[in-house]
């Protein structure tokens, strides 16, 4: 049942607020609002303005409005980031779209908000007539005829249908990820990098710039074709002095008329564009009413074929240029006179004269050119008739007697072939006929509805010009004689356009029909390219062609513009329509492919935003679509696909190394994540074999105040290690509450990262924010990583300042992580003088690299030179390693022992055993020891804080006080101190001790003055100077000495002293590694 309820408004607080002082203060916040939101909106961080987004953290928000109702007070704090539903939904009702990248635009939408503009173009429209005038075109008119005649009905028909369903489930991609989301204007560019990235979406959109560029050079040279051969040949520059050289003199002529063309595009392109847009349903009739007269002449072909004899002698056809008549000689008043083609092939017009051999031995012949659909011819066109270059095109079963070879065919008026013809380069030349599929697409700022339109215009035109296609295929071969078929230039026919011959009611009708159609063309070409070069330029990604994102003040794309005139001259220089169409059919290909692999990856990675509103695709179409377009791109010139997929490549890691980081939610980054998981499961979470182990960082920085990092050095250390291989983590710790810290570690990560990038470490960044700087040090050595992919290894640098009475916790942490990576079964790497390590820009021209190996952990310090040793900072240095031999050790041995180990172990590097034998201990490491424990003690008598002083204080009063409690403290105090001092002191027993004396303030220093040193320490310190000593002799002048890191002992009461010890040992050396080894090998002699 329905249930009723009133709705009862919440009176406003503070009502005794004047409703003008009220109204003053809001109409305050409003202002201060917009001037927040659009500081906000104009700038995004990278320079680049951001698409036009209706959701979070985009919208402008009127505060005024929003904080107006106290109904969602509860919400009202997060009003700033997470807009109310209303105003959402206000947003998205006025949401437009804009060509992507334009600054200009989005900043004056932004602050202007001005009423938005509804586009009005439909289907029908928008979609489907700019389609079919971009895919019907110059191949058509031109060359459809000879694909036919060349490669007969079957083999042609087998080329079209290829070519038509690689663009058909390329489109059923297109329209999936059309419809997924609003595509703003820039097309297939657009969403090809949205759904592939920016390297991707850089290479394919830069190939399909350089395919539309050279569509223009192609739709120019076939414009210039049919002026010069069909409609004025006596325009020609170049004329052909001697037989043979007329493809020469075509192709000059072609290169002189096409340059002029070219500039006076670009000057048309350049004034205005609108005069192109409005040309266009000029362009689009004379393109519609070609193939309307195409098909009329066909129908009438069945009842009265049209009138275009040609000429045979034997079974080669003739090139009716040169003569008339066709026939060796006439008869008028009973008087046998010869004909203008006896002449051409005799040496004299009389009948006696020497003619051509074959000339003489076969007749001459004439035969319909268009017998009709109904005269069965298209039985003799189902076969191919591919043949090589200058070859004579001849009827396949027109009795011929052969003449002798030796002849000379040049000079005679045969028709020749101008190229050799093959299957694929047929498939080639055919292609760039059914591209143009995208023009729908790159009009989707202009649509009502893009989401609808595209996919049903785009398809309905793909499969009305593939019907038109395959109709023309198996019309063309079924009315037309195949000689005139396989006559590229209608030279059989007076020089008529092939097609025009069978067009109805004249020839004319086409050949000015494709003459306008491929002008137009070529202006839409000059048009849209500099448009798409402008909005890969003005998305940043790829920084060499930034200039050309500039223009006019309205936006023209003036650079953009010349550079593609000047490409488009390359196409008119090589000057042959047959030799550009390739070209641009791989570019073309390419840029097809990536939209299938867009469309399959996002339908197989199932992204939670892959939701296209067409849904009539599956990946297997997609699959099969890059697998044709691939498969089309090698078959029509393998070696044109590499050269393409090189360029794509090379834009591709381009961008990858110098482009703007991106982060488009694209395709590639979820597959990466996809493929990352998968990789991360399929890693054992466990050790690794000794022949895979790298050290696998961990790396402990110090931030200052300001969280930067205070040891830049080590991260160079870290690069120069790792050369970019294996896992490298670098990690910090904040100290204090993350709540409180969450701004000053995110400040943090981004001052670590930006480091990080210039010292050039590849690897991950990690600040934890921790109350006690110790244990957050001990999570990142626990949690640090993710599965197998864990470090190994922790590297640190040596806490300098451990001995400064302000900083007595730094060496406590310092020992504690010592031990936590032991515990942790980890690597340690302690680097002192980490200031004086050597940064990435570097060389050292000499010098070695001194191995100090003492205890075996693992092989860890052979490795690790080895490894230091592939960066170019330390190549040049030459590896050392020393060993320490005892009184009772065969130190020769030891030397050959260890050359055959390293040897073994596939490791040049110079040998040396140095003897230390045992000696008295010297005063002087006594006198040290001593130091060391007195400086102890002192420290820990200075170091009571205040707190501390005063609880000592009440401890005192409190014994005075309570004399009755005072043997039970000595009585405690002498079961747990023994008689000898101890060289590490706690609270309790300094109390205890000072309680024992009358005067503990006096009698307590004394003690230390009086106290004798501890022989375990003694015996400790005896080693450091005796090995620091023997160290200095050798290594003094080492770039770097890697040094067995003793562990810290097992009573935690002797840390400071372990690290005096540490002191002592490394110290007067520069450079000093100290490596702790994680206790398993990590090196290996077997293969």
């Amino acid at each position: 049942m329905p249930t009723s309820f009133t709705v009862v408004p919440v009176e406003a607080q503070g009502e005794e607020r004047e409703p003008a002082e009220r109204d003053g203060q809001r109409q305050e916040e409003e202002e201060e609002g917009e001037e927040e939101d659009d500081e906000r909106d104009r700038g995004s961080g990278d320079g680049v303005a951001r698409e036009s987004s209706p959701f979070i953290n985009s919208a402008e928000m009127d505060r005024g409005n929003m904080y107006e109702g106290k109904n969602m007070a509860l919400f009202e704090e997060e009003m700033d980031s997470n807009p109310m539903v209303s105003s959402l939904l206000n947003k998205l009702a006025n949401y437009t779209n804009l060509t992507q990248g334009v600054v200009e635009h989005e900043a004056d939408e932004d602050s202007k908000r001005k009423e938005v503009k509804v586009p009005r173009m439909g289907t029908f429209i928008g979609v489907y007539l700019p389609c079919l005038q971009n895919i019907l075109g110059v191949i058509l008119f031109l060359r459809l005829t000879w694909i036919v005649g060349t490669a007969g009905v079957l083999e042609s028909f087998i080329i079209v249908f290829m070519c038509c369903a690689c663009t058909m489930l390329t489109a059923i991609s297109m329209s999936a990820i059309a419809t997924n989301g609003v595509v703003p204007a820039g097309g297939s560019y657009y969403m090809i990098s949205r759904s592939l990235g920016p390297e991707f979406g850089g290479a394919v959109g830069l190939c399909f710039y350089l395919g539309t560029t050279f569509a223009g050079a192609m739709y120019i040279l076939g414009t210039i074709e049919i002026l010069l051969t069909y409609i004025s040949p006596s325009a020609a520059i170049f004329k052909a002095e001697e037989a043979g050289e007329e493809t020469e003199a075509m192709l000059n002529n072609m290169r002189v008329y096409g340059t002029c063309i070219i500039i006076l595009m670009a000057i048309v392109v350049f004034v205005g564009v609108k005069y192109v847009n409005k040309l266009a349903l000029v362009f689009l009739a004379c393109v519609i009413l070609s193939i309307i007269a195409i098909y009329a002449g066909v129908i009438k072909t069945a009842f009265d074929p049209p009138d275009f004899p040609i000429c045979l002698l034997g079974n080669r056809t003739l090139s009716k240029r040169s003569f008339d008549v066709c026939a060796k000689f006439t008869e008028s008043n009973n008087e046998t006179k010869t004909t203008t083609l006896w002449r051409l092939f005799c040496d004299s017009s009389l009948l006696n004269a020497t003619c051509d051999d074959y000339f003489s031995l076969n007749n001459v012949t004439e035969i319909q050119g268009i017998p009709g659909i109904m005269s069965g011819v298209l039985a003799d066109n189902l076969w191919s008739a591919y043949s090589e270059k200058g070859s004579i095109v001849e009827k396949k079963d027109q009795p011929s007697v052969a003449g002798s070879e030796d002849t000379k065919m040049g000079g005679l008026p045969y028709v020749f072939t101008d190229i050799m013809t093959y299957f694929t380069m047929l498939v080639g030349i055919y292609f760039p006929s059914v591209t143009g599929i995208m023009a729908g697409s790159n009009r989707s700022g202009d649509l009502k509805d893009a989401q609808k339109s595209i996919p049903t215009g785009t398809i309905l035109a793909i499969s009305t010009t593939s019907f038109i296609y395959l109709s023309c295929i198996v019309l063309f071969g079924a009315c037309i004689e195949g000689v005139i078929l396989r006559d590229k230039f209608g030279e059989a026919v007076n020089g008529n356009l092939v097609v025009g011959t069978l067009a109805w009611p004249s020839p004319w009708v086409i050949v000015i029909g494709s003459f306008f159609s491929t002008c137009g063309a070529g202006l839409q070409s000059l048009t849209g390219a500099p448009r798409l070069l402008q909005a890969i330029a003005r998305d940043g990604i790829v920084p060499f062609i930034q200039v050309f994102g500039h223009g006019k003040a309205n936006g023209e794309p003036t650079w953009a513009l010349l550079l593609t005139a000047g490409i488009c001259e390359i196409g008119i220089l090589i000057a042959s329509l047959d030799s550009v169409a390739p070209i641009l059919s791989m570019f073309f290909l390419m840029c097809y492919m990536f939209v299938n692999l867009a469309c399959a990856v996002q339908t197989l990675l199932r992204t939670p935003n892959w939701r296209p509103r067409f849904k009539y695709y599956h990946w297997t179409l997609s699959f099969l679509g890059m697998s044709l377009c691939l498969a089309l791109m090698f078959i029509c010139s393998w070696y044109y696909a590499l050269i393409a997929m090189l360029i794509a490549g090379c834009i591709y890691k381009y961008i990858e190394y110098r482009g703007a980081e991106k982060e488009w939610g694209d395709g590639i980054r979820g597959l990466s994540l996809n493929a990352a998981r998968y990789a991360l499961l399929r890693v054992e979470d466990g050790p690794p074999h000794t022949k895979n182990w790298r050290p696998q960082l961990l790396v402990l920085l110090n931030l200052d105040s300001e969280q930067l990092v205070k040891h830049p050095r080590l991260l160079s250390f870290t690069s120069q290690l790792k050369a970019g291989k294996g896992l490298t983590i670098v990690g910090s710790v904040l100290q204090g509450i993350y709540l409180d810290k969450s701004t000053e570690a995110q400040k943090a990560e981004e001052n670590v990262k930006a480091l990080m990038g210039v010292e050039k470490t590849k690897g991950f960044c990690q600040i934890v924010v921790s109350p006690h700087f110790r244990d957050g040090i001990s999570y990142l050595i626990q949690s640090a990583g993710l599965g197998g992919m864990k470090h190994n290894t922790v590297l640190m640098a040596w806490p300098q300042s451990w001995k400064q009475t302000e900083n007595r916790f730094s060496w406590k942490n310092f020992v504690d992580t010592v031990r936590e990576t032991t515990a942790a079964q980890q690597a340690l790497l302690v680097a002192k003088n980490i200031d004086l390590f050597p940064t990435n820009q570097e060389r050292f021209t000499e010098g070695n690299i001194d191995v100090w190996w003492i205890v075996h952990d693992g092989g860890m310090l052979m490795l690790l030179p080895f490894l230091l040793r592939q960066h170019k900072v330390w190549r040049k240095c030459k590896m050392r390693i020393f060993t320490v031999a005892q009184m009772d050790d065969n130190s020769i041995q030891m030397k050959k022992d260890l050359q055959m180990f390293l040897y073994h172990l596939r490791l040049n590097a110079e040998v040396e055993v140095v003897e230390m034998f045992e000696n008295d201990i010297s005063a002087f490491t006594y006198e040290k020891t001593l130091m060391m424990e007195q400086r102890s003690q002192m420290l820990k008598q200075m170091q009571l804080s205040k707190n501390e002083r005063e609880r000592e204080a009440q401890l005192i009063h409190d014994r005075n006080t309570a004399s009755h409690s005072a043997p039970a403290v000595k009585a405690s105090v002498a079961a747990a101190v023994p008689e000898k001092v101890q060289m590490t002191w706690t609270k309790e027993k300094f109390v205890a001790e000072k309680h024992k004396n009358k005067d503990p303030n006096v009698s307590g220093f004394k003690d230390i003055f009086n106290m004798k040193p501890n022989q375990s320490n003694v015996r400790r310190m005896h080693t450091a100077v005796k090995l620091n000593g023997v160290v200095l002799n050798k290594s003094q002048h080492a770039q770097l000495v890697l040094l067995n890191m003793p562990g810290p002992p097992k009573n935690r009461k002797g840390d400071e002293n372990y690290m005096e010890f540490l002191e002592v040992l490394t110290e007067g050396l520069d450079r000093v590694l100290l490596v702790r080894g994680s206790g398993r090998e990590v090196i290996t002699i077997y293969s």
